[in-house]
């Protein structure tokens, strides 16, 4: 699935200092992003902080994303759960129209076996009118999704099209590209691993450092693909820095302090997530200089 590929950004949700959903400043992030030359748009994933988010609200975001991109990109939104009945049906009940894919992580708390995960997956595909990325992030999780169960979902389902991988764990994510179906796409989850991963073989990332830096994060993604190594890794180094500041305190923490230090949106969380330290603050500042 050509859409999916390249650079798609997982959008953080802005917040007016009373907590309110910012949907100015959501506008200026999504023609930043766009301006900056990304690929695509991933709205209400786990940068979007849509686990604080009421259903009404969730609709209203994705309304507002899709009326300031007016076409212009792709939309991945994300559905996710751990009561997957529940999920099933908010796929249903939601308005998909100008979404292009869906990307669901995998059940959190809960713990299921690799057989539960495939059984989750099973009923999203079945229930799904859209193409599925399934997103494996077992920081957040506490839950792999083996490269058997991934594989197994990728070729018994053929709206099942790519994996977000966001393990950290490049064996793993090797046997995926080394086995997966030709058509199946194999994205980056973690920033700071891209440029190895799509050196072995992945065809893109949903993105996080994409929103404060689109330019020059797709243009290496772009560089990469294109077999220009030698430029890629330069732009790759350029941004290597911003990595330990960005997430050392959580995400999206990180990357909604360096938005507001680029006068793009606010930096308001919503509880139980809080603002980065001063000290963050202070190196986000000096590596933007």
């Amino acid at each position: 699935m050509d859409k999916i590929k390249g650079t798609g950004v997982a959008l953080v949700t802005p917040f007016t200092p009373d907590f309110s959903v910012d949907y100015k400043g959501l506008e200026n992030l999504v023609n930043h992003v766009i301006d900056g030359g990304v690929d695509y748009l991933v709205v209400m994933g786990t940068t979007g902080e849509s686990a604080v988010l009421s259903q009404e609200e969730k609709n209203k975001v994705m309304e507002c994303c899709k009326g300031v991109n007016n076409g212009r990109l792709p939309i991945v939104l994300g559905i996710a759960g751990n009561n997957t009945l529940a999920v099933v049906e908010e796929i249903k009940s939601t308005n998909l129209e100008g979404i292009d894919a869906i990307l669901s992580a995998s059940p959190y708390y809960n713990k299921p076996t690799q057989d539960g995960i495939y059984l989750h997956y099973k009923m999203l595909s079945q229930a799904s009118p859209l193409p599925i990325i399934l997103y494996n992030v077992p920081g957040r999780t506490a839950s792999n999704i083996s490269e058997e169960t991934t594989l197994r979902l990728a070729n018994d389902f053929e709206n099942i099209v790519a994996v977000k991988e966001a393990s950290g764990d490049m064996d793993q994510i090797m046997k995926i590209i080394k086995n997966k179906p030709s058509d199946f796409v194999v994205l980056s989850g973690d920033d700071g691993l891209t440029l190895p991963m799509i050196k072995m073989g992945a065809e893109g990332v949903i993105s996080v450092i994409g929103q404060s830096h689109p330019k020059e994060f797709s243009e290496m993604v772009r560089e990469e693909r294109s077999g220009n190594s030698e430029k890629a890794n330069k732009l790759h180094y350029s941004l290597y820095d911003f990595y330990g500041p960005l997430y050392t305190e959580g995400n999206p923490a990180g990357i909604k302090a360096t938005l507001k230090l680029l006068g793009v949106c606010g930096d308001t969380l919503r509880p139980p997530l809080v603002n980065v330290s001063e000290k963050i603050v202070s190196q986000l500042k000096k590596l933007l200089k």
